[in-house]
């Protein structure tokens, strides 16, 4: 793997990393209530969110420019493993034996498929 190849694949961790930023500041502000819809959709985390999502997918764009999709798609898939983190670092959730079964299962198929 080439400088560049890994480079751009950095830069899909990177958008992996910043989606899965968002998906937090969205699932806290999900427990917060508001006067009226407009509110719930249109307030300053939320449109944080957004825009960090937009970031993300336009990291995508310019990796895939360079690196080959079957690359992608495996560093893309790490994502599970981020928001799995993420869910017991910020929300206390339980990891349960089996989640962690499927975790296992997703991260053999990430090893094989890149094989």
């Amino acid at each position: 793997m080439n400088k560049r190849t890994l480079l751009y694949s950095a830069l899909v961790l990177v958008g992996v990393l910043i989606s899965t930023a968002s998906q937090v500041i969205l699932k806290k502000r999900s427990s917060v209530k508001s006067d009226s819809i407009i509110k719930e959709y249109l307030n300053l985390p939320v449109i944080i969110a957004y825009a960090m999502f937009f970031g993300a997918t336009l990291l995508s764009v310019a990796a895939y420019t360079v690196i080959p999709m079957t690359l992608g798609v495996i560093l893309e898939s790490t994502s599970y493993i981020f928001i799995t983190a993420a869910g017991v670092i910020f929300f206390k959730e339980k990891v349960s034996i089996r989640k962690l079964g499927a975790l296992c299962l997703m991260i053999t198929g990430i090893i094989i498929f890149s094989l």
